[in-house]
């Protein structure tokens, strides 16, 4: 006699890709370091870490989709707990950009006591002298339209599943996924015209580190999305069980929010 669950808790089965997903990202952090430090393997153990973490995100999101569509194991209380699970992940990443802007702020309000005896930076002045900024209202503001519209277009395709129309709701992944390519491609630009590298002074650290993690979680999202894409072409997604558009579109705001603010803190007051 099979037994029966008494409880609304999903229980999930053994698997191996918790600790295959540690190992391959040991190897990527791992390679990255011996590449920064011109070791030979480094760059092919980081690659293969990094394909590595890919292949594990694949088959354990696939996982919980399958949970969720075939075995219905997402009732309302596992629900709750997944979206729990995405908003403190949201806040770890808060975190993170709160100690680049704290970087940023400390650097440029007080540009000598904390650095004097690292970076060459004169009392009083920022951007430091010889750093030639971006323009805030060129590529940047440019940008900024770009992920204002992305974020109207998730929210258009977000409304469209809950009122069951499916082609509205390609449509505006579709979009969204175009909008995140080319908000990629424009900053890609940009770096490729900088008049500074990444280890010219702590303002350019500051700026590359800043904006540069935004645009991997620009890239993240984007590919967020274009998965949500592959699922409505398919029919997957559906208006009680759309988990995976919902928290790809708390994250694709979250992204919009930040760029605000690095749109105002770095490109227009810091420079």
């Amino acid at each position: 006699m099979a037994h029966k669950q008494s409880h609304p808790y999903h229980l999930v089965d053994p698997s191996p890709l918790p600790l295959l997903a540690s190992l391959c990202a040991f190897m990527l952090v791992g390679g990255a370091a011996l590449f920064m430090h011109d070791h030979a393997p480094g760059q092919y153990v980081m690659i293969a870490g990094f394909l590595g973490v890919l292949a594990c995100m694949y088959a354990w999101w696939k996982t919980v989709i399958r949970e969720g569509i075939v075995g219905k194991h997402h009732t309302g209380v596992v629900q709750r707990g997944l979206r729990m699970g995405m908003v403190l992940f949201i806040l770890s990443e808060v975190m993170f950009f709160s100690a680049f802007f704290w970087a940023f702020f400390n650097a440029s309000l007080f540009p000598r006591l904390p650095l004097e005896d690292t970076w060459d930076i004169f009392a009083g002045i920022w951007p430091p002298e010889g750093i030639v900024t971006f323009d805030a209202w060129d590529l940047p503001f440019i940008n900024t339209l770009i992920l204002l519209l992305s974020g109207t277009t998730v929210t258009w395709a977000h409304h469209a599943l809950l009122e069951g129309n499916n082609r509205g709701l390609v449509q505006g992944l579709a979009c969204t996924v175009a909008l995140g390519v080319l908000f990629t491609l424009t900053q890609a630009y940009e770096y490729h015209h900088a008049a500074f590298g990444f280890t010219d002074g702590v303002y350019a650290s500051a700026f590359y580190m800043a904006t540069g993690f935004h645009g991997v979680h620009v890239i993240i999202g984007t590919i967020f999305l274009a998965v949500c894409l592959v699922r409505a072409t398919r029919g997957t997604l559906t208006k009680d069980g759309h988990l995976g558009l919902e928290f790809a579109a708390w994250y694709w705001h979250f992204v919009d929010v930040v760029w605000l603010f690095l749109f105002v803190c770095v490109y227009w007051w810091g420079g």
